[in-house]
């Protein structure tokens, strides 16, 4: 299994060597590490993980955790496979169906953010335009904010981004894992700017010429 863990870890010579070790120990494979940020003395990394899962993931949070300094933020199951670019199929499928933009989005964000669903509502409605499989009847928060968020109550995390079609937005959401971390969010709204360009220029090339 493909297990995503984010780790906050003292920046120093070594450490990251000593969070390799402990993972490789109960024979957790590191397929990817993304550096999230650093600041302040502090790194907080994302490992990918290839895992057999004959031990329990808390066993693995407690030997990432014996490293001094470290501290396991969260630890879900991703389909976020490393090397796999799915970004680019998504741009791909898009750009091959404009008309289907932020369906396809929508379909594709859970894998991509190693979140449970994602859905596009209209905000003056609460009406569900499209939704991955696993969304809930109602998935847009209340009073949603005009810009793009990352926030979360504990239970749930959840990013929202604005579309630029008049009362639509975004949602992507997890229940396993640690908050979405601004990364994500604007690897999310970045890849909005991407589709929305591609859909329009689509458009555009398609719609007929005034005389």
């Amino acid at each position: 299994m493909l297990l995503r863990f984010r780790v906050s870890l003292p920046d120093r010579p070594g450490v990251l060597g000593q969070v390799a070790r402990a993972f490789g120990v109960l024979g957790a494979d590191i397929l990817q590490v993304t550096v999230l940020e650093r600041a302040a003395g502090r790194a907080v990394d994302d490992f990918t993980v290839s895992w057999s899962g004959v031990l329990g993931v808390d066993e693995l949070r407690e030997r990432v955790s014996v490293v001094p300094g470290a501290r396991v933020e969260g630890a879900w199951p991703t389909r976020d496979v490393p090397g796999a670019n799915p970004e680019f199929d998504l741009l791909g499928h898009v750009a091959a169906d404009p008309e289907r933009a932020y369906q396809t989005l929508v379909d594709a964000l859970p894998d991509l953010m190693s979140a449970e669903w994602a859905a596009v509502v209209d905000t003056a409605t609460g009406r569900t335009v499209h939704a991955s499989w696993a969304a809930p009847a109602e998935p847009l928060p209340a009073d949603p904010p005009a810009r793009p968020a990352a926030f979360g109550d504990g239970s749930l995390h959840v990013i929202t981004v604005p579309l630029p079609e008049a009362a639509l937005h975004l949602v992507v959401a997890r229940a396993q894992g640690p908050a979405f971390h601004r990364v994500e969010l604007d690897r999310v709204v970045r890849l909005v700017e991407i589709v929305t360009l591609l859909a329009r220029s689509a458009v555009g090339r398609t719609t007929p010429a005034q005389a």
